[in-house]
C-alpha cells in the first residue's frame, strides 16, 4: 500500500475528505460510490465498479433485485422466468 504522507481530521459526524489528488488519480467524481471494508486494523475504500453477478461484464448494466445485470444475463433471466 502506498503512504501518501496526508493525513485528515474526521468531524463531529465522523467524516473525512478524500484529497483532491487522490480523488483525481483513482478518477473519483462527486457521486461516485465506494465501498468500505477491514481488513485487520485497516479502513480500505475501494472505488464500485458495478459488474454482472452472473458473467462479469461492465456493459449496458440494469438493476435487478438489488443486483447489477447486464442486457445479456437480463435476457437469459427473462426466457427462464418465462419458460
Amino acid at each position: 500500500m502506498k503512504n501518501t504522507g496526508m493525513s485528515r481530521k474526521l468531524d463531529v459526524l465522523g467524516r473525512i475528505v478524500i484529497p483532491a489528488e487522490i480523488r483525481r488519480s483513482l478518477d473519483l467524481k462527486e457521486g461516485g460510490v465506494l465501498d468500505i471494508s477491514l481488513e485487520e486494523d485497516r479502513i480500505v475504500l475501494t472505488p464500485r465498479q458495478d459488474s454482472c453477478v452472473f458473467c462479469g461484464s461492465t456493459e449496458e448494466l440494469k438493476e435487478y433485485g438489488g443486483r447489477m445485470v447486464c442486457s445479456s444475463c437480463f435476457a437469459g433471466l427473462s426466457k427462464a422466468a418465462s419458460a
